[in-house]
């Protein structure tokens, strides 16, 4: 059985790095927003950055205007997270959801 079994290297002669955590919006993923089935969590912390904070404020308010809000906010938000604002809107304004139109994927555009 050699050193390097026992001890890694790297710790043995002193370049250990600690592996950082990945950091975790706590206050997003507490959201009421995350309720809302396959909800990504950047998603849900750009609409808390707009003040959006229940599922109930999405209801009739247009997934375009709301993606351009945040745009203004963050320029450099990318184009992947309309179809969650569209179906996260679409979940707030029926009582019974589809569960076929709760995929992302249904609502990206042709």
């Amino acid at each position: 059985m050699a050193i390097e079994d026992l001890i890694p290297l790297d710790v043995l002669y002193g370049n250990s790095e600690k592996k950082k955590k990945k950091k975790i919006d706590k206050e997003a993923m507490g959201s009421s927003l995350m309720r809302i089935p396959r909800m990504n969590v950047e998603v849900v912390r750009d609409l808390i950055d707009l003040g959006i904070r229940e599922i109930f404020e999405l209801s009739g308010r247009a997934p375009e205007t709301i993606f351009e809000e945040i745009q203004k906010l963050k320029p450099t938000t990318e184009k992947w997270k309309l179809p969650y604002i569209r179906m996260a809107v679409y979940f707030s304004e029926v009582k019974v959801a589809d569960p076929k139109k709760l995929h992302p994927q249904v609502w990206v555009d042709p």
